[in-house]
């Protein structure tokens, strides 16, 4: 956003392609390697994404730039706090 000057709703955008298509390869990569994914373990997950990501869709068409990059900083800062945690613990 600061950088290329993108708008947040872009920004936001771009970032969940480039983890629904690492997300993917990560998938197939590890389906080559072993005989059968255990569809239980990743069944809920792939679930949870596909909600996530319909309701975040819902959400982001009520919510202005300006939130969503608000949103996006406080949820970058709790996940910077917990690993630091996690790395002194």
């Amino acid at each position: 956003v600061g950088v290329v000057g993108l708008r947040m709703r872009n920004a936001v955008g771009t970032s969940l392609l480039v983890i629904t298509v690492n997300s993917v390869a990560a998938l197939a990569t590890r389906a080559a390697t072993v005989q059968q994914l255990d569809w239980a373990v990743v069944g809920p997950f792939v679930g949870a994404a596909v909600l996530g990501a319909w309701d975040a869709k819902r959400l982001a068409a009520k919510v202005t730039g300006d939130t969503l990059q608000r949103i996006f900083a406080g949820v970058l800062l709790a996940v910077a706090a917990f690993m630091l945690i996690d790395a002194l613990l």
